[in-house]
């Protein structure tokens, strides 16, 4: 059933529209680091879209975009909390995102983007992984503190929170955060890492291709983990696989079962390259992959990211031919 829209004198619908649009593109991006979902995101902007029409802000005088992040975050939040209920059917993995979509925008307010983590390596899968450890209102905190620059005071209005409440949740968020922190130099996008990144992908689908154990072995970290999200709508393992004999196993095992790849091409996906798959599948088998990768000191593959949900994969473009 649709919602009757109810609309305050001197803020009509089609006045508010065009500035609604101008606050697209951030807000997406806050709510897809908050949740680390981009239907997620995609819903939240929408809703929150839809409360600025039918209940819009008091004071239309006043800057727009602080109203309405306050109103995604409160969103966003419960969104998380409903997640935590449900469960999930399998291993939870961020969906991936194409980095034109994600790299540049600023939240409006008095704010930067300079925080304790840049804005590339907060959509990274790595980042987005640790902040799954964070209460839904820990997580809010520490982006606002720690990617887009906010004061104690800012977060605690964006949040509806007192000022020593988001002092405790920010204080405790940084130490569940501590594991990530001290691994870091190995996880944030940069120039340098993309490059390593490249060449491990490579190393592992020419070894797959190849049929090549010794190879493929090579490829890995001794304590390699590979994760997969199948989201319960396609044959996936369900839980994280560890080990490097595991993992050669594994993969060698769906080389000879599954379908063969038809299409493959390199993306820059959450701030890193990462490999989207195509084949023509059969029932349960999962049509697009998107593999990405985080690496340890000497340039192997520690963790393998495979994101198969077709609902995890809206944001990231057919490959070509």
């Amino acid at each position: 059933m649709e919602r009757a829209a109810t609309h305050r004198p001197g803020r009509p619908k089609a006045a508010l529209e065009p500035r609604l649009a101008e606050h697209a593109r951030p807000l997406w991006g806050l709510c897809y680091r908050l949740t680390g979902s981009s239907a997620d995101a995609d819903d939240l902007v929408q809703e929150t879209f839809l409360r600025a029409i039918e209940r819009p802000p008091p004071r239309p005088d006043e800057p727009l975009g602080p109203w309405l992040t306050r109103v995604a975050l409160n969103l966003g939040r419960d969104a998380l909390r409903q997640r935590k209920r449900r469960g999930y059917a399998g291993t939870w993995l961020p969906s991936p995102v194409e980095v034109e979509e994600l790299a540049s925008f600023e939240l409006e307010g008095p704010g930067g983007t300079e925080g304790r983590y840049d804005l590339l390596e907060s959509v990274s899968f790595a980042f987005l992984l640790a902040l799954e450890v964070l209460t839904p209102n820990q997580r809010a905190v520490l982006l606002l503190r720690d990617v887009f620059d906010r004061s104690v005071r800012e977060t605690a209005e964006a949040l509806g929170l007192s000022e020593a409440n988001v002092k405790v949740l920010h204080h405790r968020a940084r130490a569940a955060l501590a594991p990530y922190d001290a691994a870091r130099e190995r996880t944030r996008p940069t120039p340098a890492l993309a490059d390593e990144a490249a060449r491990a992908l490579q190393r592992f689908v020419e070894a797959l291709a190849s049929g090549d154990e010794a190879a493929l072995a090579g490829a890995f970290a001794e304590g390699a983990e590979v994760w997969s999200d199948g989201g319960g709508e396609f044959l996936a393992a369900r839980a994280v696989v560890r080990g490097v004999d595991r993992v050669v196993r594994l993969h060698l095992g769906l080389m000879k079962k599954s379908s063969p790849i038809v299409r493959l091409a390199f993306r820059a996906i959450n701030g890193l390259p990462a490999l989207v798959a195509e084949r023509d599948a059969r029932p349960r088998e999962a049509p697009r992959i998107v593999l990405a990768c985080d690496l340890d000191a000497s340039g192997r593959i520690a963790r393998l990211y495979s994101v198969l949900a077709t609902a995890k994969l809206t944001h990231v473009a057919p490959v070509a031919g």
